[in-house]
């Protein structure tokens, strides 16, 4: 049964938690008096969905229903889960959670985005404060996956499991801070980065771009990966973080930072940071500057896929939760489901030629896998070689285009495995790949016959796709036309 999302006010934040839950296979529910809403989300998810697809290797759920209410009661009734993003007004805030209490199911769980508030000032006067906690993410949400959650001890501890359960489903990493405390903990440090930011523009050191580079080119991307304590712990070298600390700590009694101060925001500062900002990147509008982030966030967090660490290995984690689809032999295999990343394009703007093999080798790994020939039979020393490939290239991919690969088994016999791959998008096909393999031993890399399991399963797969129409194009070379 699908699950349902309520999304209370539709800006930036609501708009990114609609995409989030609406793309992993939720319907969600839109409450937003501003007659824009509409659009304005409509827009989000645009950029999501050229986006959030293109982290995943494994087909994603069905997108979910969207819907639009003029009434709250309407908008949350029979919901898992309600999100509230309305501005940061506590009075606005508290007005909504009343008007919840008496709309709301006794198992649904309302988050609040805000930034700053405590859960308990939201609480307040609540005939049911131990369904509102805060849960606060990072734009854009529907890839950003780190949310923080903070409880009070009205919250009790069922409720916590759930809400953990349910940012974890939809592919969020769910922190839960120990205590509460104004903005948390993510704001705490961004606004300390902020305030430094602001002196260095102020007392004429640093321009806006000056402080973005060295932000993006340097530390932000160590950050990116490893985090804070973790970065320095390896700038402590072999003995670790208590050499960090001896070496650098009586750093923190000199004055570096202003932390504990903050520039008067006089008009002469405002029009300072919006001048230099402006010349820095005005020549992008919002939605240009948007995709240009979302792409860039898209490759570093494949890119950390690729290497099973940090945000990657937690996309690596949903890819293995979703799972492959199910293997039904008596027709061509499913043995690649997935979207076009950004990282797969070329100068032509099209899914570049190596991504083609990329995607037909995935398909060949993922029939291995069927077959048993997977990590825990290589590591016995048995393995399949590919020893020849041809690809015909017959349509074009684009950006977020939904690609699956079918796989037919023309032989599959002995040492030797004969397979054809077919990438579609949709019903259209885009190419072919005729791979011959042979099953090798590891230790002598010489062919050998695969253990008795595998070829078993081999054959009855073969066995069952001999009986299905000859796939076009087996079997051709290149074809020139005088």
């Amino acid at each position: 049964m699908t699950k349902t999302a309520a999304i209370i006010g539709g800006g930036v934040i609501g708009g990114g938690w609609a995409a989030r839950f609406l793309l992993m296979g939720w319907d969600v529910r839109v409450f937003d008096p501003d007659p824009e809403a509409q659009r304005k989300i409509g827009e989000v998810l645009d950029n999501a969905r050229r986006s959030l697809p293109g982290l995943s290797d494994v087909s994603m759920p069905e997108e979910g229903a969207l819907t639009f209410h003029d009434d709250l009661t309407e908008a949350v009734a029979g919901a898992t889960w309600v999100q509230e993003s309305v501005p940061e007004r506590l009075e606005l805030k508290q007005k909504v959670y009343g008007a919840l209490m008496d709309a709301i199911g006794a198992e649904t769980i309302v988050g609040s985005s805000t930034s700053g508030f405590k859960p308990s000032e939201l609480q307040a006067g609540l005939s049911r404060p131990h369904q509102v906690l805060v849960a606060h993410p990072f734009n854009p949400v529907y890839l950003l996956p780190v949310v923080e959650v903070v409880p009070t001890a009205a919250n009790p501890g069922e409720i916590r499991t759930r809400a953990t359960e349910i940012l974890t489903e939809i592919g969020m990493k769910p922190v839960e801070i120990k205590k509460e405390i104004d903005a948390h903990v993510a704001d705490r440090l961004l606004e300390a980065v902020w305030r430094e930011a602001l002196w260095l523009v102020s007392d004429g050191i640093a321009t806006t771009q000056e402080i973005d580079d060295i932000m993006r080119f340097g530390f932000g991307l160590r950050w990116a990966q490893m985090g804070l304590f973790e970065t320095y712990r390896v700038a402590g070298g072999e003995a670790g973080m208590k050499h960090f600390m001896a070496q650098f700590g009586p750093c923190l009694k000199w004055p570096w930072t202003k932390l504990m101060d903050v520039p008067e925001f006089t008009d002469e500062l405002v029009d300072l940071i919006a001048d230099q900002s402006d010349a820095q990147s005005g020549m992008h509008t919002i939605r240009e500057l948007e995709r240009i982030r979302d792409d860039n966030l898209v490759g570093m967090m494949r890119a950390l896929k690729a290497r099973d660490w940090g945000a990657g290995a937690l996309l690596n984690e949903q890819d293995r939760r979703m799972g492959p689809p199910k293997v039904e032999i008596a027709k061509p295999i499913a043995t690649l489901s997935t979207a076009i990343p950004v990282d797969w394009l070329d100068y032509n703007g099209h899914m570049t030629e190596s991504r083609y093999l990329d995607a037909f080798a995935r398909g060949t790994d993922r029939f291995m896998e069927i077959i048993g020939c997977d990590t825990d039979y290589i590591a016995t020393g048995g393995s399949y070689f590919t020893a020849e490939t041809h690809i015909r290239h017959i349509g074009e991919a684009h950006l977020g285009a939904r690609i699956r690969v079918e796989t037919t088994c023309l032989m599959g016999a002995g040492k030797k495995m004969h397979l054809f791959h077919q990438m579609f998008e949709g019903d259209r096909l885009l190419a072919t790949g005729e791979h011959f393999l042979l099953h090798v031993s590891l230790e002598s890399r010489r062919p050998a016959p695969p253990a008795p399991h595998v070829e078993a399963k081999l054959v009855e797969i073969a066995t069952a796709h001999a009986d299905l129409p000859r796939p076009d194009g087996v079997g051709r070379a290149i074809s020139v036309t005088p």
